[in-house]
């Protein structure tokens, strides 16, 4: 077997760990209830990745403080706040995960302090270990007390002690890492402090020094106790990250620092370095989107494992099973820790390890689903797997009998429709009038960084296949095709074309489609009209081909309309446009385009871009002509996808699912 080295065991502390995976900690936000426990959505979550073959369970950040940062993260489990009831909801949590061999570790947080969720902070005033600005908001945190620092560090002991009760077999401390509260502390940019917790770096560690003391004090020195660690800041200046390949001045921690951490952090008693990059003021670090490159934390983990002794976790965008092997047989790390693609697919570990990993769903880095839902809905889900955080609420309902279903459009939604259905019974057939499946994420993933949306497409050409779906390509269906066959319900997911402007010289004005699919070619300087998603990404892929782009919006500023809705995929995809090299005129208003020159009106005066082209990214338009020649003929009909609205690729799914599921 190719990767058999990855279903090697490992040990953190004397836990023996059956494989090199681990579910990668996130937000657990919505799966707690209000007194503090794991919810039955919770428990259902991290026993279906530990069904799924993971070897260790992470949870996402839980609390043990009530007293200093007791507005920090909604919906989250506290292990102290009633300790019986936390201890009896996770014990069903921990026997279940144990079930199928797999260990679970509790992920405690120090607190946030100066990144504090807005929408959580209420009228409280954001701490920190001195008198600095917010993250967020044009606020002076208050510096805490050495009162308050114990009582956090006691807090940690008991929460832990409450842990090892509910059967975990270990905790991670939330961290030195990615600028939360005990990071602060730990980074001199941050921390001011002249007392004992200031000043050295051993004084700034010395909070999370106390902490693991506290634990080891209150638990044994048996109970293996992980940390969360970035080992390098990647900040320029307040509230500035670097982007990838840009030379700066590190204002936070260094490598040279970050190694030196390293080594006193497991001299202090920490088992194991679940290690990465960034911090929130450069947090497409932390939570890199599809822009970032595939296993970018590889480099840094290599260089903490060759100066430390306990294992080290690897993340970031580790989804390649090649590259995973890779890591582990060059010693760049012990454990791969798979996060997203294990929302997108809580089977990916059984299903590389019994040789299907063509049937992996593949996560697709666009945050849509997990952390914009966290960060503007409290709740963590996926894009591409609805039934992720809901496991039980979305499970596959049975049915009495099979009916044939006509799809009619082989996009995203018409796709996961047909895959639903066929799961539960029923007899789909998909209709797709172009010569291949996948439809809007053809061109979308033309960029090569959105390499993972056509392995979405193929995924689920691959479903299609296991499943016998027929697919019928290049076909258009009229409204005579569908009267004449006899299906017991129909699904329109026709999707949706290009808006388009006229203007002057038409022969060289394209759609942002035509030129991500190659069937136009748009010369060496461009014009792109709309400085949306599809726009900003467009611009990107033709820089990197070397072409001049200029990027022309009438809104104030790019991305204000639909853009991501994650705020770190958003943010480097701003700072990216500029620094490739992307021109940008922001409130303006296309005039005319001929003889090569587009003329704008910007700020009441005019300026012309000299161009080859004009591509056009203003939009989309539903295609539904076909539903609504069908609504009053066919008795069962559904409008599905982008034919029903325009959205994004995480809607068409969740919408497709949920109709799918209950015919």
């Amino acid at each position: 077997m190719k990767y058999k080295k990855l279903f090697t065991p490992v040990k953190i502390g004397k836990v023996t760990i059956k494989n090199r995976f681990a579910l990668g900690p996130m937000g657990p936000l919505g799966l707690a209830d209000a007194q503090g426990g794991f919810n039955q959505r919770g428990i259902d979550y991290y026993v279906e990745r530990a069904k799924g073959g993971t070897g260790l369970i992470i949870t996402g950040v839980t609390f043990s403080d009530c007293q200093v940062e007791t507005q920090s993260m909604p919906n989250c489990p506290n292990s102290t706040y009633n300790p019986v009831h936390f201890i009896r909801t996770s014990r069903e949590m921990t026997e279940r995960v144990h079930a199928y061999g797999s260990k679970i570790f509790l992920q405690m947080s120090g607190g946030f302090g100066r990144v504090t969720i807005p929408t959580n902070l209420g009228e409280f005033p954001p701490v920190a270990p001195s008198a600095i600005p917010h993250r967020w908001l044009d606020k002076t945190c208050r510096p805490l007390t050495q009162e308050e620092i114990r009582s956090i560090v006691k807090s940690f002991g008991d929460g832990a002690y409450n842990a090892k009760r509910a059967g975990f077999d270990g905790v991670e401390i939330h961290a030195v890492h990615e600028g939360y509260l005990i990071d602060q502390f730990a980074i001199s940019l941050f921390n001011q402090r002249t007392d004992e917790y200031g000043g050295s770096l051993e004084n700034r560690l010395r909070f999370a020094r106390e902490i693991v003391e506290e634990i080891k004090l209150r638990c044994g020195e048996d109970f293996p106790v992980a940390l969360r660690f970035s080992v390098k800041s990647m900040i320029k200046d307040w509230r500035e990250g670097a982007l990838p390949g840009e030379e700066f001045e590190e204002k936070g921690r260094d490598i040279e620092e970050g190694l030196e951490a390293a080594k006193l952090l497991v001299q202090y008693g920490y088992d194991a370095l679940d290690t990465d990059v960034g911090t929130y003021d450069a947090w497409w670090w932390s939570h890199p989107p599809m822009y970032q490159e595939k296993g970018l934390y590889r480099t840094y983990c290599k260089m903490v494992k060759e100066v430390v002794d306990v294992p080290v976790l690897c993340a970031g965008r580790m989804d390649n099973p090649d590259m995973a092997l890779e890591s582990i047989e060059n010693g760049d790390c012990d454990i791969i820790s798979l996060a997203r693609p294990l929302l997108a697919d809580p089977e990916y570990v059984n299903k590389l390890r019994a040789d299907r990993y063509c049937e992996v769903r593949p996560c697709i880095s666009c945050h849509e689903g997990c952390m914009g839902r966290i960060q503007e809905y409290s709740m963590i889900n996926c894009a591409v797997n609805p039934q992720a955080a809901r496991e039980r609420v979305t499970r596959y309902e049975p049915i009495t009998k099979s009916k044939r279903v006509m799809i009619i459009g082989g996009g995203v939604a018409g796709l996961e429709a047909a895959r639903v259905l066929a799961i539960r019974g029923h007899k789909p057939e998909i209709f797709e009038k172009e010569s291949e499946l996948g439809g809007n994420l053809i061109p979308g993933g033309a960029p090569g960084f959105k390499e993972d949306d056509i392995a979405l497409v193929n995924f689920y050409a691959k479903q299609m296949e296991i499943l016998n779906v027929p697919v019928h390509l290049n076909t258009i269906v009229t409204k005579e095709d569908v009267l004449k066959e006899k299906y017991d319900a129909v699904i329109v997911a026709t999707g949706s074309t290009p808006k388009r402007i006229i203007l002057e010289d038409e022969a060289h004005v394209y759609t942002a489609t035509e030129v991500l699919k190659k069937e136009k070619q748009c010369g060496d300087s461009v014009a792109i009209i709309g400085g949306g998603l599809v726009g900003c990404e467009a611009a990107l892929w033709l820089a990197e081909q070397g072409k001049k782009v200029t990027i022309v919006e009438m809104m104030p500023h790019l991305l204000a309309v639909n853009g991501p809705l994650c705020h770190a995929n958003k943010e480097m995809l701003e700072h990216l446009v500029p620094y490739k090299g992307v021109e940008s005129i922001t409130s303006a208003k296309v005039t005319s385009y001929k003889d090569g020159v587009l003329t704008v009106l910007c700020n009441n005066e005019e300026r012309q871009v000299a161009c080859e082209s004009v591509i056009l990214s203003i939009g989309y338009e539903e295609e539904n002509k076909l539903y609504h020649d069908l609504e009053f003929e066919v008795p069962e009909i559904y409008l599905l996808g982008d034919a029903k609205k325009v959205s994004n690729i995480m809607y068409g799914i969740w919408d497709a699912f949920e109709v799918a599921n209950h015919i």
